[in-house]
């Protein structure tokens, strides 16, 4: 599972990609991930927050609207889980990321300086 997760995100972030050991990392610490053929989103819930951590969809179906339903998807589990809010950070520059989150009802809280090389990022919120 973690080899495909690598290979996924590899495509989907040729720069940055992850290896199966980050992946197998981040769920021995307690991170979900869903994950299909064509797109992924990991998130963690801690108390009644929850973080989404990345999300990625392969170029080819980005806008087909992989990434709003594994947002649903994942709302529905924090809800169920007892969270009230989630969280996540985005960078300012990322325009198709930023309008997703925000045709997903996640609302702008604050800015992390540089956070990503030099980068903003967003802090993005959104209560359930």
């Amino acid at each position: 599972m973690y080899q495909e997760l690598e290979n996924l995100h590899k495509e989907c972030f040729p720069n940055k990609p992850w290896s199966s050991k980050d992946f197998e990392d981040l769920k021995k610490s307690g991170c979900d991930i869903i994950a299909s053929q064509n797109g992924f989103i990991i998130w963690r819930v801690v108390a009644d927050e929850a973080e989404i951590i990345t999300i990625g969809v392969r170029p080819e179906f980005r806008k087909s609207g992989i990434a709003s339903a594994m947002l649903i998807l994942v709302e529905n589990d924090v809800k169920k889980r007892g969270g009230k809010k989630i969280f996540l950070e985005v960078a300012e520059n990322n325009i198709p990321a930023r309008k997703l989150y925000e045709s997903n009802g996640y609302k702008q809280i604050g800015i992390r300086p540089h956070y990503y090389d030099n980068i903003d990022a967003l802090l993005l919120e959104k209560e359930i």
